[in-house]
């Protein structure tokens, strides 16, 4: 598979709740890089660590959270970068977003993950 795939393979994953798809995409030494000052925000090593976090976003979401489109999938070497929008919904918020993910791949897997948002103020309203 080339980077692009498994950059599609990842997002078909997570918009589709694939957590086998996942756990095979996402290296169990992945560093997650998760933007804002929010209780989600900073590094996150390992697939645990990621896994606590995402797991976090959800409850705090009621399972509202989703990436609802990806546009564009642009690869540089072992980085590639996806265009996407994102939402999540609770209790008297609302989160709806254009972002950007930037993975690097590595032996087939996701190694390395940066996420961009482009209203971080009010994402960190949404996770607190």
């Amino acid at each position: 598979m080339t980077s692009i795939d498994i950059a599609k393979a990842y997002i078909k994953a997570v918009q589709s709740g694939d957590q086998a798809a996942l756990g095979a995409l996402i290296s169990p030494q992945v560093i997650w890089h998760q933007p804002g000052n929010n209780q989600f925000s900073g590094t996150k090593s390992g697939i645990a660590e990621f896994g606590a976090m995402f797991g976090g976003m959800m409850a705090a979401s009621g399972g509202t959270f989703a990436i609802t489109a990806a546009h564009r999938y642009m690869a540089n070497g072992d980085l590639v970068a996806i265009e996407i929008e994102f939402a999540a919904t609770r209790e008297g918020a609302a989160l709806n977003q254009p972002g950007i993910d930037l993975l690097r791949i590595a032996d087939g897997q996701i190694v390395e993950v940066w996420l961009f948002s482009s209203d971080p103020a009010q994402e960190d309203v949404f996770w607190g």
